[in-house]
């Protein structure tokens, strides 16, 4: 006998919560994509969307972040994946299947595409796991923190990159994550946001990446120049070391970021790099910006941007910052449209959007979100 409406509902709402609470990936009635469009670069070689269009699931492990990739029609299936809670060592476990190729403790986009991973709800952690892109296309993780990502000491995933890429990688937008660590190399820890290896259209929008001895790079050696075409805009990078990044080869394009406490070196533009840096906020640093640790020269195109008691170091056969009096060296033309904020509201209008869970505020490009 078929039962009534009320009665199969609550079974139902029952197997879900049930499903939930084991961590099961669940099925989100109503579509949704990530908010707001690409930004940058991201926006070039076709355009970032993820997985707009396709089915969206909510996980509450990385086991059911794996599971929903590979449940997947095929490796190029749409799909957005709805991340709520901590995602750690213990419940991030390697799922098999045609359309997915994952491992063990860390959140692995290997040889995918048309992917949004996004937080909702209270909030998503990746604590102690890393999120690696490999020969992945299209590609949107927003909405998210990443945090303590080791390469050394226990336990250890994606090599100590909070967020890492390499390998035939293309067009990926990150935007509002917090990427933070509790020190640098000697504690274990790697980059907070890396790039290598044939990576190209990414855009880093309104995040933030703290208290770690390495923002992040672009090239893993002098000799990988095959990346590029990376915009950084609206981040603030807070208590780091150094690498804000570096970068080898390659365009860059950096504006409306608030730079506080680079404690060594920031932008180090070499390898013939070159960066466009405009309307920036540099704050309490040193060597924000110049060829920093190699004879090998990078290149730059300054404008409108503010040093607030920055200090520069004495230039060396191997140490050639741009200050104290920066000046352009290259021009470097920007392909895509995009709206200033004046340099001086810079830290308001960051501390207002940048990271996760702040309801992915943005910028109107007139100092306002």
């Amino acid at each position: 006998m078929k039962r009534p409406r009320a009665v199969r509902l609550r079974a139902a709402l029952g197997m879900m919560a049930l499903a939930a609470a084991a961590g099961a990936l669940l099925p989100v009635p109503e579509a949704s994509a990530a908010a707001g469009g690409a930004t940058g670069y991201a926006t070039q070689n076709g355009g970032t969307t993820g997985g707009a269009g396709g089915q969206t699931v909510r996980a509450t492990t990385g086991t059911a972040i794996h599971t929903a990739l590979c449940n997947r029609a095929s490796s190029s299936t749409p799909i957005t994946i709805e991340v709520q809670g901590t995602i750690n060592h213990g419940n991030t476990k390697k799922v098999s299947g045609t359309s997915c190729d994952t491992a063990d403790g860390v959140i692995e986009l290997k040889k995918v595409s048309n992917v949004t991973i996004i937080g909702v709800g209270n909030g998503a952690v990746f604590d102690q796991v890393g999120i690696h892109l490999r020969e992945a296309g299209n590609i949107i993780v927003q909405n998210v923190t990443v945090r303590n990502v080791k390469k050394s000491g226990s336990p250890t995933s994606n090599g100590g990159d909070a967020i890492g890429m390499e390998r035939n990688v293309h067009n990926v937008w990150i935007d509002h994550t917090t990427l933070e660590a509790s020190g640098g190399e000697a504690q274990g820890y790697d980059g907070l946001f890396d790039i290598k290896d044939n990576t190209q259209y990414v855009t880093l929008s309104y995040s933030i990446l703290r208290n770690s001895g390495r923002g992040g790079l672009v090239g893993n050696s002098e000799s990988d120049r095959s990346n590029g075409f990376i915009t950084y805009h609206h981040n603030r990078y807070e208590n780091i070391d150094s690498r804000a990044p570096l970068l080898r080869g390659g365009i860059a394009h950096m504006y409306n970021n608030h730079y506080l406490r680079l404690n060594e070196s920031g932008i180090n533009s070499r390898a013939g790099a070159r960066a466009k840096v405009d309307n920036n906020y540099f704050e309490d640093s040193k060597d924000v910006l110049g060829t920093f640790y190699t004879d090998v020269a990078g290149y730059w195109q300054v404008g409108g941007n503010v040093f607030d008691n920055v200090t520069w170091s004495q230039p060396g056969s191997e140490n050639h910052p741009a200050g104290p009096d920066p000046q352009s060296n290259t021009t470097v033309g920007i392909p895509y449209s995009y709206s200033l904020d004046t340099a001086g509201c810079v830290p308001d209008i960051v501390s207002r959007t940048a990271g996760a869970d702040k309801g992915l505020r943005v910028s109107d490009g007139n100092c306002s979100s």
